[in-house]
C-alpha cells in the first residue's frame, strides 16, 4: 500500500502496514497516514477475494494483536478516518483526496474489525479498538477513547444520511453500510443463547439514534434506486480530476468499461447492502421491552409520500414518507432474492400504511406472480424463502377484497408453469394450484408441519371467494384430497395389522399414530376448504361440481368418520341432490348434459338444505420469540449474499454449510 500499487499477494510485506502494526507509536496527526492511506488496491468485492486478502494479512494481524496495547495505532487510524469524514460531512461538495483517504481509511478499519470480531469477543474488541498508546516521557497524558467505537459508529451513520451520494462518493457508502454490518455482527461469533451486545445498543440508544428516522428512510431509499457503481475510465484521462488509478479504487473494482465488464455479485452492491443492514437494525432488540429499536419503529411508521393524511398523535414513533409506488415496484422486481421477500413480509405485516397501499392496487399480479415463481421452484430457493412466500400470501389472503379481486385477473401464458399448459387462467386460479403443488411438495421433501399449515390457511381465508375455477385448478384440488384419503387408508391399515402383531405395536404404534393425526387435520382442513367453496360460491363453481360428481365415491368413507361426518355433510347433500337430477334425465348422461344438470341445479337447491359453518378465517401470528428464528435468519442471508468472507469455523450461530435459510 502507500502510494504504489499494492496487490493482495505483497500485503504480508508491505511496508507502510508492517509499520502500521509495529510497536512504532503513530499519532493521528502523523504525516505516514497520508502515505498509508495514498494507495491503488483494488478491492475485493467477492467472498473468495475477501477470503484470499484475510489470508494473506494473518501475520500482520497476528502482530497487531500482540503491539496495538502499545501502539494504540488502531485508535490512532479511527481518529484518521474520523477527521476525513468530518470533513466530507462539513463539506457541500465532495473533495477528491479526502474521500479517497476516509474510504481507505475505513476500509482498513472495517478489515481490523472483521479479524478482531470473529477471533475475540466484543468486549475484547472494543478494547483493542479503543487502546490508547502507551505513554512516553514527552506524552504522559494518555488520549481519552473511552468513547471512540460510538463515535465510530455515529460517524458512520453520518455519512450514510449526510454526505452526498454521487459516483465519487458511492464506494464510500458502500463502505460505510458494509462497515456497520460487520461491527454488528459479534452476535454471530457469540456462543450461547442469543443476547444483545454493546455496539448494537449503542446503535439503539447511542447518538446515533436521534438519526434513526433519515437512516431508516436513506437505506430504503438506496434500495429503490438500484444504483450501480460508476463506470470505471479504464484510459489514462483524468476523472473528475482523479487519475484513472485513482478512480479505479474509489469505484470499488466492481464495474468494467463498455461491453467487456464482468459483473461480480449484485448489479448494485450498495442497495443490496442497504437492505441487509436495515434487516440487521430492524430484526434486534424487538423482544427487549426494555430497549425500544427506533429503526424497526421508523421502519414500521412509514407512510405513502402522496398520502394526504399525517401520521396520527398517538404515533409514539416519528414517521417519514417516501414514494410507496416506487417502493412496491423494487420489491415485486427482486422477490426473487431472500432478503427482499423478508422485507417485504415486514413492511406487509407491521406497516399498516404500506398494507393498505399494496391492497388498494390494481396490478396485484405484479407482486404475487414472483412469489408464485418462487413456490413453484422450491427446489432451487431455501426453506425460509419458500416458508416467507407463504407468508405473505397468508397475509395478503385474511383480506376480503384481495380474496375476491385475484380470480377477476385474467393471466395469459404462464410459461413457467410446464406440469401442463394453461393458455388461460384467473391470478386466484394459479395461486391455488401453486399451493396445491407446494403442500404436495412439503408432503414428500420437506415434511414441515408449519408449511403445510400455513398453505391450508391461506387456501381457507380464500374459499370463501373462489369463482370460475379453471377444470384443472378443480382437479388439482379433488387430487390433493385423493392423495391424502389414500395415505390416510394406508397408514391405519399399518395400525391394524400392528395391533394384531402386539410384539412389535410398542414400537410401531406411536409414529403411525402420530401421522394419521396430522393427516386427519390435513383431510379436515381440506374438507373445509371445499366445504366453504360449496356454502358461499356453489352459482360460480360449476367445474368444480362436476369434478366432485366424477369422484364422488372419495367421500363416501368419510361422511360415517366421527371426525369427519358434519364437515361433509354440505359435499354430500350438494352430490345426493345433483344425482337425483341427473337420475331423471337420459339413461347414459353425457358431459354436457351433466354440465347442464349442474347449471339449473345449483340454482334450484334450497339453501336451508345446506348447514351453516363459520366462515373460514385464519390469521398470521408470529411465534412468541420471534427473534429465535429471525436473528439467525438475517445472519445467514448476510452470510451468503454480503459479499464478504466469514469464516465458517469461527461462526457459532448458524450452520454455514447449509444454503442461506
Amino acid at each position: 500500500m502507500g502510494a504504489g500499487s499494492s496487490s493482495i499477494i505483497e500485503l504480508a510485506s508491505n511496508q507502510y502496514l508492517k509499520r502500521f502494526v509495529s510497536t512504532e507509536i503513530i499519532t493521528a496527526n502523523d504525516p505516514f497516514w497520508n502515505q498509508l492511506l495514498s494507495f491503488t488496491f483494488s478491492i475485493p468485492d467477492t467472498s473468495s477475494d475477501h477470503r484470499l486478502l484475510e489470508e494473506s494479512v494473518t501475520s500482520l494481524y497476528v502482530e497487531l494483536l500482540q503491539n496495538h496495547a502499545t501502539s494504540g495505532n488502531v485508535a490512532s487510524l479511527i481518529h484518521v478516518f474520523l477527521s476525513r469524514a468530518t470533513e466530507l460531512k462539513a463539506s457541500a461538495q465532495c473533495d477528491n483526496v479526502f474521500t479517497w483517504q476516509a474510504y481507505n481509511a475505513l476500509f482498513i478499519v472495517r478489515c481490523v474489525c472483521k479479524l478482531l470480531i470473529q477471533h475475540l469477543s466484543e468486549d475484547e474488541v472494543i478494547e483493542v479498538l479503543q487502546t490508547s498508546p502507551t505513554p512516553t516521557e514527552e506524552d504522559t497524558t494518555p488520549k481519552d477513547n473511552s468513547t471512540l467505537v460510538e463515535d465510530l459508529v455515529t460517524s458512520l451513520v453520518e455519512v450514510i444520511v449526510d454526505v452526498p451520494l454521487v459516483d465519487l462518493t458511492y464506494s464510500l457508502h458502500h463502505e460505510a453500510t458494509t462497515t456497520l454490518l460487520v461491527l454488528t455482527s459479534a452476535l454471530v461469533f457469540a456462543s450461547g443463547e442469543l443476547c444483545y451486545l454493546t455496539i448494537l445498543k449503542m446503535l439503539m440508544t447511542g447518538r446515533a439514534s436521534i438519526h434513526a428516522c433519515l437512516f431508516v428512510k436513506t437505506l430504503l431509499k438506496r434500495f429503490m434506486a438500484q444504483d450501480k457503481p460508476p463506470v470505471k475510465d479504464e484510459g489514462g484521462s483524468v476523472v473528475l480530476g482523479l487519475a484513472s488509478g485513482l478512480w479505479n479504487v474509489l469505484t470499488l473494482g466492481l464495474v468494467g468499461s463498455g461491453e467487456e465488464s464482468i459483473k461480480k455479485g449484485p448489479e448494485s452492491p450498495l442497495a443490496s447492502q442497504s437492505v441487509l443492514l436495515l434487516l440487521v437494525l430492524a430484526n434486534h432488540y424487538t423482544a427487549d421491552r426494555t430497549t425500544r429499536n427506533p429503526y424497526r419503529q421508523a421502519l414500521l411508521h412509514a407512510q405513502n409520500f402522496h398520502d394526504p393524511a399525517e401520521s396520527t398523535p398517538t404515533q409514539a414513533a416519528a414517521t417519514f414518507k417516501l414514494e410507496f409506488a416506487t417502493l412496491y415496484k423494487t420489491l415485486y422486481i427482486h422477490l426473487h432474492d431472500d432478503q427482499t421477500t423478508l422485507l417485504l413480509y415486514l413492511l406487509l405485516h407491521k406497516n399498516e400504511d404500506f398494507r393498505t397501499y399494496v391492497l388498494s392496487r390494481t396490478d396485484m399480479e405484479s407482486l404475487i406472480l414472483p412469489i408464485l415463481h418462487t413456490l413453484y421452484h422450491a427446489p432451487d430457493s431455501t426453506s425460509h424463502h419458500i416458508y416467507m412466500s407463504l407468508i405473505i400470501l397468508l397475509i395478503l389472503s385474511e383480506d376480503d377484497s384481495f380474496n375476491k379481486t385475484i380470480h377477476d385477473i385474467p393471466l395469459k401464458n404462464i410459461t413457467w408453469y410446464t406440469e401442463r399448459l394453461i393458455s388461460d387462467i384467473s391470478l386466484g386460479g394459479l395461486l391455488i394450484l401453486v399451493v396445491i403443488r407446494t403442500i404436495t411438495y412439503n408432503m414428500t421433501k420437506m415434511r414441515d408441519k408449519y408449511l403445510h399449515t400455513n398453505c391450508l390457511a391461506a387456501l381457507a381465508n380464500m374459499s370463501s371467494q373462489f369463482r370460475s375455477l379453471h377444470p384443472y385448478v378443480c382437479q388439482r384440488l379433488v387430487s390433493l384430497f385423493e392423495t391424502l384419503s389414500k395415505r390416510h387408508a394406508r397408514l391405519c391399515e399399518t395400525i391394524k395389522m400392528a395391533e394384531d402383531l402386539l410384539e412389535e405395536s410398542e414400537n410401531d404404534m406411536p409414529d403411525a399414530l402420530s401421522d394419521v393425526s396430522v393427516l386427519e387435520e390435513v383431510l379436515r382442513m381440506v374438507l373445509e376448504i371445499l366445504n366453504s367453496v360449496l356454502t358461499h360460491q356453489l352459482a360460480h363453481n360449476h367445474n368444480l361440481v362436476y369434478t366432485l360428481l366424477y369422484k364422488r365415491h372419495l367421500f363416501h368413507p368419510f361422511s360415517t368418520h366421527p371426525n369427519f361426518q358434519d364437515v361433509t355433510q354440505n359435499i354430500e347433500t350438494v352430490l345426493s341432490y345433483l344425482m337425483g337430477r341427473l337420475e331423471t334425465t337420459k339413461r347414459d348422461p353425457g358431459v354436457q348434459d351433466v354440465q347442464e344438470v349442474i347449471q339449473q341445479g345449483v340454482l334450484h337447491l334450497p339453501k336451508d338444505r345446506l348447514k351453516k359453518f363459520p366462515e373460514l378465517k385464519f390469521k398470521y401470528v408470529e411465534e412468541n420469540e420471534p427473534e429465535e428464528f429471525f436473528i439467525p435468519y438475517v445472519w445467514t442471508l448476510v452470510y451468503h449474499k454480503s459479499g464478504l468472507y466469514w469464516n465458517p469455523k469461527c461462526i457459532c450461530m448458524f450452520d454455514p454449510s447449509q444454503p442461506d435459510g
